[in-house]
Order: C-alpha cells, then sequence, then structure tokens
C-alpha cells in the first residue's frame, strides 16, 4: 500500500472514530437544554433529575468528541501538507472563526453549566447550557462550511498555483452548506432521541422507582426523534437534487447507473463486474427520475457518459468513483433510515396511548436501535467522501496532488497504528463511561466536580 492510500486510510479511521460522538453532542446539547427549560418553567424535579442525568452523558460524550477531534486538523499539516497549502487561504477562516468563537463559547459555558448548579440563577443557568446547544452546532456550521468548499468550490481564484479567497460570503454561503447543515443537524437530533429512547427503555424495563423519569424522557425522545428522522429524510432528498448538478458522479455511482437514462430507475438491487459493466439489476422504473428531478420523465446522466465528459474537461484519468462502496453505503444510510422512521412511529404511537407503563411486547427492541443512528451517519459520511474521489477538492485538486510530499510508507503507517490503538482504547473508555452512568439512577444527585474531573481527564489524557 502506498503513501497516498495509507494516508487516505488514516484520515478515514480518525475521522468515523470522531465522527461517533459529534451527532451525539449536537442533538443531546439540545435535548438536555429542552429538559432544562421545562424544569425553569414548570420547577418540577422530575426534569431536573432527567437534566442532570442526561447532561452527564452529555459531558462525557463532548470530552471523547474534543479529544478525537484535535487529531483531525494535525493531519492536514501531516499528511496532506499539499492539500493544505493549496486550500490554506481558504480553509483559515472557517476553522478559525469555529476555533475561537464556536469552541471557546461552547467550552466556557459548558463549564458554568457543569459547575453552576444551586450557585447561578436559574434562569443564567439556563442561558449557559443553550449557549452551549447554540455554539456545539454553530461550530458544525463552520466546520461544514469548510467542508462545503471541496465539495463545491466557490468564491475563489488561483494564484501561483494556490486557491485563494475572493468573496468571503460566497464561501460561507456556499449552495451545498444549505443541504448539508440541516442533514447534519438533523441527523444529531435522531441520533440523540435513539440514545435516549434506548437508554430509557433499560430503565423502564426494570423494576425501578425512577420510571417517571425515564418516562418523561422517553417521550421527549419519541417527539424529537420523529422530527429528527424526518428532517433526514427531507434535507437528504434536497441533498440528492443538489448533487444531481453540483456532483452527478456520486448520484450515479450510488445508483450504480452505468448509462444515461430517460426516465431513470431507482436500483433495488444491482450487481456488476470489475469491467463496470451491469450484470444484474432490479430497478423500480422512473423512480430516480423522481427523487432527483420531482418528474416522473427526466434525464439522470450514468457512469459511462460523465467518465468521457470529464474526461474531456479535466484531462484524462479515472473519475469514476468506488461503485461498490459508494452504492452500498448509500443503502446502509437509507436502509438504517427507514427502520428509524418505523422505530420511531413506533415509539409515538405507544407515547400517545400512555403504554410505556404496561412494558408492550417490542419495546426492548428500542435497546437495540441505538446503533441504527450511528450506522446511518458512518455510512452517509462514507458515502460523501468515496463518492468525491478522486477529487480532494472537486473539479480542481486531486487526491494524489493533495498528499505530503516528505512523508514516507514507515511514518504513516506507524502513526496509523498508534492512532487506531488510542482511538480503540478511547472508544473503550467511553462504552465503559457510558455503561456506567446509563445504568445509573435517574434521581440520584449528579456530582458535578465527579463528572467534570472524568471529562477533564479524558482531555487530559
Amino acid at each position: 500500500m502506498d503513501v497516498l492510500n495509507l494516508a487516505r486510510l488514516q484520515f478515514a479511521v480518525t475521522t468515523v472514530y470522531h465522527f461517533f460522538f459529534v451527532p451525539l453532542t449536537l442533538g443531546l446539547s439540545i435535548i438536555v437544554a429542552l429538559m432544562q427549560t421545562l424544569y425553569v418553567r414548570t420547577n418540577r424535579e422530575v426534569y431536573k433529575d432527567m437534566t442532570k442525568f442526561w447532561g452527564k452523558l452529555f459531558v462525557i460524550n463532548f470530552a471523547m468528541g474534543v479529544v478525537t477531534g484535535i487529531v483531525q486538523e494535525f493531519q492536514f499539516g501531516m499528511n496532506w501538507s499539499e492539500y493544505s497549502r493549496f486550500v490554506g487561504d481558504i480553509f483559515g477562516a472557517p476553522l478559525a472563526i469555529e476555533a475561537l468563537l464556536a469552541f471557546f463559547l461552547e467550552s466556557t459555558f459548558l463549564g458554568l453549566w457543569i459547575f453552576g448548579w444551586d450557585k447561578l440563577s436559574k434562569r443564567v443557568h439556563l442561558l449557559s447550557i443553550w449557549l452551549v446547544a447554540i455554539a456545539s452546532n454553530l461550530s458544525a456550521l463552520w466546520i461544514l462550511i469548510a467542508n462545503s468548499f471541496m465539495q463545491q468550490p466557490v468564491g475563489y481564484e488561483i494564484v501561483n498555483g494556490r486557491a485563494q479567497m475572493t468573496d468571503f460570503f460566497a464561501v460561507v454561503f456556499n449552495p451545498n452548506i444549505w443541504t448539508q447543515f440541516p442533514h447534519v443537524i438533523a441527523s444529531g437530533l435522531a441520533t440523540a432521541a435513539f440514545f435516549i429512547l434506548g437508554i430509557s427503555t433499560y430503565h423502564l424495563l426494570r423494576p425501578s422507582q425512577d420510571n417517571a423519569v425515564f418516562q418523561r424522557s422517553f417521550q421527549i425522545a419519541a417527539i424529537v426523534g420523529i422530527l429528527g428522522t424526518v428532517g433526514v429524510i427531507m434535507s437528504g432528498h434536497s441533498q440528492m437534487q443538489h448533487l444531481v448538478t453540483s456532483q452527478p458522479m456520486k448520484v450515479a455511482a450510488s445508483e450504480a447507473l452505468w448509462n444515461t437514462e430517460d426516465p431513470a430507475g431507482l436500483s433495488v438491487l444491482t450487481i456488476g463486474n470489475l469491467q463496470g459493466e451491469e450484470v444484474f439489476s432490479i430497478r423500480i422504473p422512473n423512480l430516480l427520475s423522481l427523487l432527483a428531478l420531482d418528474q416522473l420523465q427526466g434525464t439522470v446522466r450514468g457512469l459511462n457518459d460523465l467518465q468521457a465528459e470529464y474526461e474531456q474537461t479535466y484531462g484524462p484519468g479515472d473519475y469514476t468513483p468506488p461503485v461498490f462502496i459508494t452504492y452500498w453505503s448509500f443503502r446502509g444510510m437509507v436502509g438504517a433510515g427507514i427502520l428509524m422512521l418505523v422505530a420511531n412511529i413506533y415509539a409515538l404511537l405507544l407515547v400517545m396511548g400512555e403504554q410505556l407503563g404496561d412494558k408492550p411486547k417490542f419495546l426492548r427492541f428500542f435497546i437495540w436501535f441505538i446503533p441504527l443512528p450511528y450506522i446511518a451517519n458512518t455510512t452517509g459520511w462514507l458515502m460523501t467522501e468515496f463518492g468525491r474521489f478522486p477529487w480532494i477538492v472537486y473539479g480542481l485538486m486531486k487526491l494524489d496532488e493533495g498528499v505530503s510530499i516528505s512523508v514516507s510508507i514507515g511514518m504513516v503507517a506507524l502513526s496509523l497504528v498508534g492512532f487506531t490503538l488510542i482511538y480503540a482504547a478511547l472508544i473503550a473508555a467511553n462504552i465503559y463511561l457510558m455503561v456506567k452512568f446509563a445504568r445509573g439512577s435517574g434521581t440520584a444527585v449528579q456530582d458535578e466536580a465527579s463528572t467534570a474531573q472524568t471529562a477533564v481527564s479524558l482531555i487530559g489524557d
């Protein structure tokens, strides 16, 4: 394996690890803030207990997200220095704003929230967790603005072989961000909702005196979950329609559509050979045209025609993404999303029918549904990044042009092994802490100092 593929594998490993924590942080921060808002408005202790219980898990997850996220920026200068040189003038602005504004705001007010119980007034303390939630999601926005330039470059000019920003607002209001950001926020809400549904179910199935805490938690999660899941589906639909014009290769690869079709059918199952020829396919007629173009008749370009077009535009080369990975990761994302929608509808029916206390037959399945959004998030990210092949900046820079020229195979391999082992240990620590605190009582008073020390220890390590 050469330096390029090792560097790609390393970035993929560290990013997948990091992205386990990001959606839960985004969604859980909002839900915890909602729970505390209910406590301040009603003064009911059950909402305070809910806020403290889920707040502990949020703090642990936040700390792990910080630890795993730091490595991402190091790799830009280590393995991808040529890429950093090319886009540094543009990437520097959103990343600096994210660090100086969103992350510092988030970290500062999280500290106030952790240590501010019974020390700050209720409204000031509530404001602190809302600022944490807002800053967390603003942080995601600035990261996605940087990523959107890789997906759809705008507001730049090439000067001496480097991309330089000519229009800051064009970069900030990149057309790609209007579909990408809502999709990420909705997936965060869905991830947090299923996390709460599963853990609440665990407690509801046990003889416990905390049923009020977890029944209320289940109810809130069912409502937030349906909003998040439907939001994911709707924003994902908008993303596909945007990709038809901005990255048609990705759409064709995700459907294994080798030849241009009008109307185009949606693939249920497609099998091809190593030569890129379709061997067997089951398609639903007209459905891809309907989803991509909002009409039953419409042209969706295939991989073969796009390859010929790209060769004329960019020169000789292979511009076809890895079809197998793109095709099946797309189906993993969609399949997990459909299961989430069905499960969320069932959860909502249980809440509306007030049947939680009766421990219905299928309630225990929500424990096993916790991984569903993680599967959807990971496969969605794989589809997004692999579908952009061979570009690291779409239409401007290829992957082999962005890798560092001064690193050796041994350097990248050693750091890959090291990062993988360290991240595996962090994942094990996170699971241990999450399980430990998730099994705890919902009415026990939170030891803020203990929770904070756990988080600080994780960051320090």
